[in-house]
């Protein structure tokens, strides 16, 4: 009887260890993703529908290195501190491979310090300060989006065609905004001498008077008006200024009023003959594109912002350097970042061994009105390689290592 029990619990050993071995092998590569849902639900609800659609396309082809992927996110309320808190929660308790995500650029900056502390992957999704690659940037932290320098200098030719002389500036005072405009006064400046800022009016976050900000410009009489406003506060003052009459004869561009986010919620009222960048989702027709464009409709019966293609390319991003590396090894994985190529729906890009910044680009173009609401007219595509400084200036600004 004895010997009878030992064989059977012998037995029901291996038979636990057969079932238990390979389904530990399958357990999924977890990364960790964190962003301010709560406080940007406008781009960042359509981002996690495309680093949803990612993962389930990936998923779908079997995974990576055998294994499926896993996002375990937090929502990390904009702020720096919650976003630190949230980083250390991911690694410790949760046990992610590494990091991607964040939204606003302070945010962006205080993780992308985190993960050099804790020398562990970060792919910063959107953050657009220059700060993050450049005057801070580490060798842990990869970012995808194009960055406030490079968008700004994709809308610089149109401003100096204008050759107008007065200029006012618009921003939210903070890290992008304040990036945002410096580039802008640095890039236009090298381009044409003698060009006179007459105001700037940097304005908090959400939380925009844009009767004041409207009557300050109007009291500075500018001849063009750059601003790098978005969401609500760009609404606000979208309405304000064409009410009091303040962008009629005056040339006005905007950094991201192009993106579907914030350009259609103003429908008829959307501002027509703006310089911007954005997504003119509906006429790109590249193959890549067009690819992307399908699935998403066929998932969420509903159009792509350009949140949908920059969550998609971020898990694309992380599933290809998990690829390329062959491990989840930090070391590994941070030398299979430099250099990493992948075709995203805006195209192949690269992240640069130089500084770390991805080389997506942005569709460039005016804001048009028709059947009572906005879109993106007379653009074109930008190459992210061609919008960025020499790369002596960059060697200048980046830390060494």
């Amino acid at each position: 009887m004895l010997t009878r029990n030992r064989l059977l619990t012998g037995l029901s050993g291996l038979i636990a260890l057969s079932l238990a071995g390979p389904a530990a092998a399958q357990a999924p590569i977890k990364i960790g993703e964190l962003n301010s849902y709560k406080v940007f639900p406008a781009f960042l609800e359509p981002y996690k529908k495309g680093w949803e659609l990612a993962v389930e396309e990936v998923n779908a082809a079997g995974g990576v290195l055998g294994r499926k992927i896993e996002i375990v996110s937090r929502d990390d309320n904009g702020n720096p501190g919650d976003a630190v808190r949230a980083a250390e929660e991911l690694l410790s308790r949760e046990g992610v491979a590494f990091l991607i995500g964040t939204f606003p650029s302070h945010v962006g900056l205080a993780v992308a310090d985190f993960a050099k502390q804790r020398k562990v992957l970060f792919i910063a999704a959107e953050p657009l300060t220059d700060k993050l690659v450049w005057d801070a940037g580490n060798p842990y932290t990869f970012r995808l989006r194009t960055s406030t320098y490079m968008q700004t200098a994709m809308l610089i030719p149109d401003a100096v065609k204008l050759n107008k002389k007065r200029w006012a500036i618009v921003y939210p005072n903070y890290e992008y905004g304040q990036s945002a405009t410096a580039a802008f006064k640095k890039l236009l400046s090298a381009k044409q001498p003698g060009v006179e800022f007459v105001t700037e009016q940097a304005t908090p976050l959400g939380k925009i008077d844009a009767g004041a900000v409207v009557q300050a410009l109007a009291d500075a009489k500018p001849d063009a008006i750059f601003s790098s406003l978005f969401g609500p506060d760009l609404a606000k003052f979208v309405r304000e200024g064409q009410q009091r009459g303040v962008f009629k004869g005056v040339e006005v561009f905007n950094l991201l009023a192009g993106e579907p986010e914030y350009l259609d919620p103003l429908k008829d009222e959307a501002p027509d003959g703006w310089y911007v960048t954005g997504y003119p989702w509906s006429e790109v027709k590249t193959p890549e594109h067009t690819k992307f464009l399908a699935a998403y409709q066929a998932r969420y019966k509903d159009y792509p912002r350009l949140g949908s293609v920059v969550g998609y390319a971020t898990v694309m991003s992380a599933v290809a350097v998990i690829k390329k590396a062959g491990s989840l090894d930090q070391d590994k994985l941070i030398a299979a970042m430099s250099g990493l190529t992948l075709l995203t729906p805006f195209g192949m890009i690269e992240y640069r061994p130089l500084d770390h910044q991805s080389t997506m680009g942005a569709y460039v173009g005016r804001v048009g009105v028709k059947d009572g609401k906005g879109y993106m007219k007379e653009w074109r595509f930008v190459d992210g390689k061609d919008a960025l400084p020499p790369d002596a200036e960059i060697k200048k600004m980046r830390p060494a290592n």
